[in-house]
């Protein structure tokens, strides 16, 4: 009997052995329910209880021995080995069209919750691709990041009742919140991991390297995508309008470097503290060439002291985005999922993730666009 086996057989002990307690109780508030037909359901309960406690010991028993032999068959008998391995395993049965084995879930974490080669990605590799740093996200350092499945968070704004003085005997002025509610949506997309057969068959290290990069990027690329996208923009952009106008409120300048210095000072004080300027790297260049005007000394100064915030670079931003990036919020919706998919034309393999995400800019009023109202700085 293998583990998924026995796995339904607990599930429908413990399903049983809840309905008999129900009918115990019940017996028990029952005046009509006699002494030996309690005792009888008593035998009843803890007949189950026993099955339950001994099919979940046979269960814990074999997950031992699965670890173990994970453990023996590792690259090494280090944790990091034991992981690399497992992740291996999985990429080639998915690869092979095979289930993923027990055995190997476990060696993940996610033996008891995903049965017998279900296509959910083990938590251990999603927490990775979405948690690791990543240098082609940006975003990641100053965005937040969840991965919550149905994420609803409140938006709450403050503001004074009354702005007068208080007399004697009249009411103490006070704080009234506005609150609305942030619901988050799920937008599938898929990211493709091309693998050749030699890297399949090669070692595990670099086989799991090349997959977690591929994931990765992909990951990071949609992110990007998403949040800065000027072509048929979604409320998920930056740039997203309504009619001609964008929603987040743009600051003009006749260059680029005014533009930014205005949307800086446009913020209120409470996001200007935490204020971040993310822009094209050329566009930052094009501000020095105009600032420096021959002196090489402003060439060789922190972005931040030439424009007074934290500046990130970005290839995507084409109007530079400013504003306090804690109220832009990505969240993964539902666990990832991996599956397999072939080119016919090339031969080449794809091992595919799919997820559902989603991007909320919490605060509007956290950020403006450096907009220059001429052709040229």
């Amino acid at each position: 009997m293998n583990r998924f086996q026995l796995q339904q057989m607990l599930d429908g002990v413990k399903e049983q052995l809840k309905n008999e307690n129900e009918n115990l109780s019940n017996m028990y508030l029952d005046s009509k329910s006699t002494i030996e037909a309690r005792t009888e359901q008593q035998r009843t309960v803890k007949d189950l209880e026993e099955r339950f406690n001994g099919i979940k010991a046979k269960i814990e028993a074999y997950d031992e021995k699965e670890k173990e032999n994970i453990k023996n068959n590792s690259l090494g008998h280090s944790e990091k080995d034991i992981k690399i391995n497992a992740k291996a395993e999985l990429i080639k049965s998915v690869m092979a069209n095979k289930s993923v084995s027990t055995n190997i879930m476990n060696a993940l974490g996610d033996g008891s919750s995903l049965g017998n080669g279900d296509k959910i990605l083990p938590r251990t590799m999603t927490n990775e691709l979405l948690y690791e740093p990543m240098a082609t996200n940006p975003l990641r350092e100053i965005s937040t990041f969840t991965n919550v499945t149905n994420l609803e968070i409140p938006k709450i704004a403050f503001t004074l009742d009354n702005d007068d003085f208080i007399e004697d005997g009249a009411t103490a002025k006070e704080l009234a919140a506005s609150t609305d509610t942030i619901v988050f949506d799920r937008n599938k997309f898929k990211v493709f991991c091309d693998i050749t057969e030699t890297l399949i068959n090669g070692t595990s290290t670099n086989l799991v390297q090349t997959v977690e990069a591929g994931l990765e990027a992909g990951l990071a690329k949609k992110e990007k995508k998403i949040a800065f996208a000027t072509t048929s923009p979604t409320e998920m952009s930056f740039y997203y309008k309504s009619g001609s106008d964008y929603v987040i409120r743009k600051v003009e300048g006749k260059n680029l470097y005014e533009a930014i210095m205005y949307a800086l000072g446009d913020l209120e004080d409470d996001y200007s503290q935490n204020a971040r300027i993310i822009m094209k790297k050329s566009d930052y260049f094009s501000i020095i060439n105009f600032l420096a005007n021959g002196n090489t000394a402003l060439y060789a100064a922190q972005p931040e002291q030439v424009l007074g915030a934290p500046v990130i670079f970005c290839d995507l931003a084409t109007i530079p985005v400013v504003g306090d990036f804690r109220y832009s919020h990505f969240n993964y919706d539902l666990n990832m999922l991996y599956d397999r998919d072939k080119n016919v034309k090339t031969g080449m393999e794809s091992f595919v993730l799919t997820a559902w995400i989603d991007h909320k800019i919490k605060m509007k009023s956290a950020f403006r666009l450096a907009v220059v109202n001429t052709p040229s700085i």
